[in-house]
């Protein structure tokens, strides 16, 4: 046993080195890209271009910027801000791009894909006359005529209309094939409908004879046939190729097969755009703002270490440095996977700080519970056994959050997609410092004949002094749980009034706003610009360096007499101010996003609460999730009541939230599940509270650690980054009230019933 324990440990600590060794060598090599909020990048501005067929309209710039979102998503391009501007443009603003160029050309490209039937070829090209508009590759053919286009090989061919566009493909993939000798090549897949159209083409073409080209089947990108290959000879006529699938070949490397299948699957721009100027743009959040938030989260930081290394000595000043190793591997899985590190992507990091802490405090909890259940024990066997009757709770809290991370990658976009990619590394690498880093030091700390002589110093062997107060008080909090459950629906009651009262103060993310952009003789500071605009009235208001000695400053709607103050102020900072943009522009989390963020956040919680049923019951599921909305409500009630916007930053706060309720959840219902297991001859309301009251040390030393990093926030930040850290602590507070006296009366149903 004893040998097996050692080498067990010596497993753990040659992980965590490698671990810890690995991340130190990315980390020294691959810095992190920041977001547009933390050091800015590259704006794009494009036009819409009406055709004969198409209206470049609102309507259709509107479905412009999602077809740019998806092509941008697919260029690995996070966290980017793209805004209708006026009824003709749209504002795309990339961080930490290595090639704008590259980037401009991909989104300019209408990448209008059809299939068409060759119909044979044309001997004789027709030049344009002199006075013939020329082609503009931009601006493709009506895919419903017949045209001539030359092949790669030189040849003319004359194609029927399409057959099939880009509104039957279901996807494109860059693939290499080694043994073949294609090498680099993109493979298509059509919808339901497509199949049955490509089985069709390819049946008709087989008729012909072999070299004949209408044995051919053309594929064209933007008029241009990028393949044109003839049906195989063991094709019978008629009988078409099944499956629904086509490769497009040629003389691809790497790069451009990944282009060629990305513009694929993101389909053809519903008009024709070009770009119109391009240029650098600072950090939305300035210099000063993003100095004092590293002011505050240091000083919350320094604090929650303080407060853990006194609750729990030795344990609490390694679980310190567990967390800083934390930090160090969070770091390089960001910039190993090329992740953008934005302030929405923060609060991913802030709940997953929480639960590396959270995951500390649980074992620390269960080892003080098993030092003082048994008799003599040591603190290596108490710290061991602590461990094991943490993991389950550890075990679910994340994977939980690790399921709405999951989803939120996979289905949503923009800053939701940043939120889950963020959490996802954050949790993750919360449990290699909790279970691996942490237990290393802890093991070696405590086998040390030092700890042997001053157990006390370890941190287990006392009880604490909030566990102590209950052991001695032993309050029944759950005698009367319907209580509690008023209580909860009149706090629900209060929020909700908030709501229906005063509404919702949506931000220029939500609803669009005004953009306003102004040339200057002399470059004008932004940071005092945003000071200035918050004295007069627009403390949200947007403003950004552009190119040289250009200003641009985004709000919410104004009126005539709101935009002369805006300029008036700007004008007021010197520099020869002249206004040379005036545009409304449309919102930065638009239809689409939002649609696919809830529909995102609806089946994280569908499978969260399918897990948690699982390995609970429906009753605790549901329990959980009634609590997550009560939480929701009461936070977004708050805020209405205090007139605070609601913004992508609240809605990075609010998955924050969510994420930290159905975790403070989770580790209540594993300890009730613990106290069932063992005895099921007590009643479920007593047995309900004895988990309450074995739980809420770990609840009040996790929420203490959190609120003093955000209360750091609040107190020492400024601007936007002040209501994201309120939004949290409000967060934190009704999380943590919900879990006790809303998730653990909506288990116990009718009080009278003694098991659920």
């Amino acid at each position: 046993m004893l040998k097996r324990r050692k080498n067990s440990s010596r497993t753990r600590a040659l992980l965590a080195l490698a671990v810890i060794v690995g991340s130190l060598a990315i980390a020294l090599t691959m810095p992190v890209r920041l977001g547009l909020d933390l050091r800015g990048g590259t704006q794009i501005l494009l036009e819409t271009r009406s055709t004969d067929t198409a209206d470049a309209g609102p309507d259709a710039t509107d479905r412009t910027v999602e077809v740019l979102r998806g092509r941008i998503d697919a260029l690995g391009v996070t966290e980017p801000t793209l805004v209708r501007s006026g009824d003709h443009r749209i504002l795309v603003e990339l961080p930490g791009l290595q090639d704008p160029e590259k980037a401009a050309a991909v989104l300019g490209r209408t990448a209008q894909l059809t299939v068409h039937t060759v119909l044979g070829t044309a001997d004789i090209p027709t030049p344009p006359a002199d006075d013939a508009d020329p082609v503009d590759p931009a601006d493709p053919a009506d895919p419903a005529e017949e045209r001539v286009l030359p092949d790669g090989a030189g040849q003319l061919l004359r194609l029927e209309a399409a057959a099939l566009t880009g509104r039957h493909v279901e996807g494109a993939d860059a693939r290499f094939d080694q043994q073949s000798g294609t090498g680099w090549h993109v493979t298509v897949d059509f919808t339901d409908t497509g199949r049955t159209r490509w089985t069709q083409v390819t049946a008709e073409a087989a008729c012909h004879p072999p070299g004949d080209p209408q044995r051919r089947v053309a594929i064209v990108l933007d008029d241009k046939i990028v393949s044109s290959p003839q049906v195989d000879p063991s094709v019978a006529c008629g009988g078409g190729i099944p499956g629904g699938t086509t490769q497009i070949t040629g003389s691809f490397d790497d790069a451009g097969a990944r282009e060629l299948a990305l513009l694929i699957s993101g389909g053809a721009l519903p008009v024709p755009v070009e770009t119109v100027e391009q240029r650098t743009v600072g950090a939305t959040l300035g210099d000063a703002a993003i100095a004092a938030a590293a002011r505050a989260a240091m000083t919350g930081t320094v604090l929650t270490a303080l407060f853990i290394i006194a609750v729990y000595r030795l344990m609490g000043l390694l679980a310190t440095v567990a967390l800083a190793c934390y930090g160090l591997i969070s770091y390089a899985a960001l910039a190993a996977v090329g992740a953008t590190l934005t302030l929405p992507g923060l609060a991913g990091f802030v709940l997953a700080i929480g639960m590396a802490v959270d995951a500390n405090v649980l074992v620390f909890e269960r080892a003080r519970e098993e030092h003082a259940a048994r008799t003599r024990p040591s603190p290596r066997s108490a710290l061991t056994a602590g461990f094991r009757g943490a993991l389950g709770a550890i075990a679910d809290s994340n994977i939980t959050t690790l399921i709405a991370a999951g989803l939120l990658f996979i289905l949503a976009s923009g800053p939701v997609r940043g939120f889950g990619i963020t959490l996802g590394i954050g949790v993750l690498a919360s449990m290699i410092s909790a279970l691996v880093v942490t237990r290393v030091l802890a093991e070696y700390a405590l086998d040390r004949p030092a700890a042997l002589r001053r157990p006390h110093l370890t941190g287990i062997t006392d009880t604490g002094r909030v566990r102590d107060g209950l052991l001695r008080r032993d309050p029944f909090l759950m005698r009367r749980p319907r209580r509690w459950l008023v209580a909860s629906a009149v706090l629900l009651a209060l929020a909700a009034s908030g709501i229906l009262a005063r509404g919702l103060g949506f931000g220029i993310d939500f609803t669009g706003g005004r953009l306003i952009e102004y040339s200057t003789t002399a470059p004008v500071d932004p940071d005092r610009a945003r000071e200035a605009l918050g004295r007069a009235g627009f403390p949200h208001a947007i403003v950004q360096s552009s190119g040289d000695n250009s200003l641009t400053v985004r709000a919410e709607e104004l009126t005539d007499a709101q935009e002369a103050t805006v300029t008036g102020t700007v004008s007021g900072l010197g520099g020869g101010t002249e206004k040379v943009r005036d545009e409304l522009i449309g919102p930065s989390l638009g239809e689409e996003l939002r649609r696919n963020a809830l529909v995102a956040l609806g089946l994280a919680l569908g499978a969260q609460l399918l897990y948690l049923a699982v390995r609970f019951r429906w009753r605790f599921a549901t329990a959980a999730v009634g609590a997550l909305v009560h939480d929701v409500v009461i936070l977004v009630g708050v805020f209405a009541w205090l007139g605070k916007p609601i913004d992508g930053l609240f809605l990075a706060a609010l998955l924050t939230v969510i994420g930290y309720s159905v975790n403070d959840s989770v580790v209540l219902f594993d300890r009730i599940r613990e106290l069932l297991a063992r005895d099921r001859t007590v009643p479920l309301p007593r047995l309900t509270n004895q988990a309450i009251l074995q739980t809420l040390p770990r609840t009040v030393s996790t929420g203490t650690g959190a609120a003093l990093i955000l209360t750091a926030l609040a107190v020492l930040a400024d601007g936007t980054l002040t209501d994201f850290a309120l939004a949290l602590l409000i967060g934190l507070a009704v999380g943590t009230y919900s879990s006790v006296f809303t998730a653990a009366p909506l288990t116990l149903g009718c009080p009278a019933k003694r098991t659920p």
